[in-house]
């Protein structure tokens, strides 16, 4: 897979602060529920893939050490939801009122 945000990755990502980081992570993934409610399953993918290449920058950033399982179990449901059987039922409100605490924070 090709990465899509090139200057993000070559340490930009780690100068955001984590509520940053998880409201960009936000962004992509309300563009993939917009893009799955339209039945676009190419562009669905796209936001989709640019959330886990967020996720997977956020991973890496030493600072979030601590945060880690909250991290990779929201990685993990991201997958079920958006590839695999929702397993952990999750639905597009859950998700946005997920992210919507972390943009409200992130603009404050």
């Amino acid at each position: 897979m090709e990465i899509q945000h090139k200057q993000l990755a070559q340490g930009s990502w780690k100068k955001l602060s984590l509520v940053e980081q998880m409201a960009n992570i936000g962004s992509e993934v309300e563009r993939a529920i917009k893009w799955k409610n339209k039945n676009n399953v190419e562009y669905k993918q796209l936001a989709f893939d640019r959330a886990l290449e967020l996720l997977d920058l956020t991973l890496v950033d030493d600072k979030n050490k601590k945060r880690l399982k909250e991290i990779t179990r929201l990685r993990e449901a991201l997958a079920d939801y958006f590839v695999f059987k929702n397993e952990y039922h999750s639905t597009d409100k859950a998700w946005h009122n997920y992210f919507h605490a972390f943009n409200y924070a992130a603009r404050i």
